[in-house]
């Protein structure tokens, strides 16, 4: 969210986000170190931890942390929920750093488990704020590949400085806690996220699917390689990815369908003195001034609005943008493509919508404005000849020897 959203308002908000149960706490899932289990095992020929369905997969990756050969933890095919209501179902901190984490098979990893949740609560059934939380110091080398994150809904627990997972050195905003739903990128995190889909998840205010908040301490960029977001919904900003002030994202080859901004009232905006963008509401991916992202061969379609992007810098190349009409949202005025406030860096993109160029900011003669209809497969391929070179295309997961 906007800088000027100080540290004192930010409290004020976790106050009055009454649609966010918080609980104390003492009530946070474990974080201390956990022998692996019958359902965790190394595998000293793959030179990998192998963790079951009925493991916890945070289990894995301290034993990964403290192992100074075997830096890879593969999850088999199942669904895996928190064991505890907490901040996150897994954490990655510096001491993870450098750890591959994979999917093997079909992995759902989930904020959702109805039989420890509070039937009576908003957040049912979800009993985490974040499904997987990426803290500082974890850089390029630590790889998140091929899971599906889902279940996110508002849940939040915990506030002020101190954390369990991560260190009290670093600062915690209200957004910490709150965004995110799927993933949450901290600090000075650049993790590698890659085949990985994040979808119908929601929080309030921002980031339904995945929120990257850097703190302005950009060294990096996180990276998001064939990767979808689908389904996301969030109260105001980014349903499907929000860059808050000072962070950095690249995404290669990614898809954003069906995600959904703007379902209730800026508050946080009213107590910052001024909504954000009141009149045609925010977009999939939300970029805020001080951030910037680097967006290649991505499809754009079916969301509430495509992208709004208030930073410096950002480029979109060889990307799709097309009918981001999607109705639902409380923002009164038109649908669009792109609210871009530098639109230098859009280049080789096909844009067609409701409102393609909302700012008047992207250079026509470098695109292709109000192009032939896509004929979108159901994996979003487009089978329209024109788009041969730009746009998301699925990738096959990696063929892994399952043990």
């Amino acid at each position: 969210m906007p800088d000027h959203f100080t540290l004192t308002s930010r409290r004020t908000f976790l106050r009055l986000a009454l649609a966010a149960p918080v609980l104390p706490v003492r009530s946070l899932a474990r974080q201390e170190d956990v022998p692996p289990s019958a359902v965790v095992r190394l595998d000293a020929g793959q030179r990998a931890y192998h963790v079951s369905p009925g493991g916890q997969i945070q289990d894995a990756l301290e034993a990964a942390a403290k192992d100074p050969v075997n830096k890879t933890v593969y999850v088999h095919a199942g669904t895996y929920r928190p064991p505890a209501r907490g901040q996150a179902l897994i954490w990655f901190n510096a001491r993870h750093d450098g750890i591959t984490l994979e999917a093997l098979g079909e992995v759902i990893l989930t904020a959702a488990n109805p039989e420890i949740a509070d039937p009576k609560a908003p957040s049912f059934p979800a009993v985490v704020n974040h499904v997987v939380y990426f803290g500082d110091e974890v850089t390029r080398n630590t790889v998140f590949r091929g899971f599906k994150v889902t279940g996110a809904n508002n849940f939040t627990t915990g506030s002020g400085e101190k954390s369990p997972i991560e260190s009290d050195y670093v600062r915690k905003t209200a957004f910490f806690y709150a965004d995110g739903g799927g993933l949450k990128v901290y600090a000075r995190a650049y993790p590698t996220i890659e085949g990985v889909e994040v979808y119908t998840n929601y929080t309030t205010p921002c980031g339904g699917g995945v929120s990257v908040e850097h703190l302005g301490q950009v060294q990096d960029s996180v990276l998001f390689r064939n990767c979808i977001f689908r389904d996301n919904r969030t109260q105001i900003t980014g349903s499907g990815l929000d860059l808050l002030h000072g962070s950095r994202a690249t995404l290669e080859n990614c898809l954003f369908v069906g995600n959904m901004a703007n379902l209730g009232v800026d508050y946080v905006g009213m107590l910052g003195g001024a909504e954000y963008r009141p009149e045609h509401g925010s977009g999939a991916m939300t970029v805020f001034d001080g951030s910037r992202a680097t967006v290649s061969r991505c499809t754009f379609t079916g969301n509430w609005n495509g992208v709004d992007d208030d930073g410096r810098g950002s480029t979109y190349v060889e990307t799709i943008f097309w009918r981001n009409t999607l109705a639902g949202g409380i923002s009164p005025g038109s649908r669009y493509e792109l609210d871009i406030t530098d639109g230098a860096g859009v280049e080789r993109s096909f844009i067609h919508g409701d409102i393609n160029d909302l700012r008047g900011t992207i250079n026509k003669e470098a695109n292709t404005f109000d192009p032939p209809d896509p004929r979108f497969d159901a994996q979003f391929i487009p089978r329209a000849p024109q788009f041969a070179g730009v746009g998301y295309r699925p990738v096959a997961p990696p063929s892994r020897t399952r043990r």
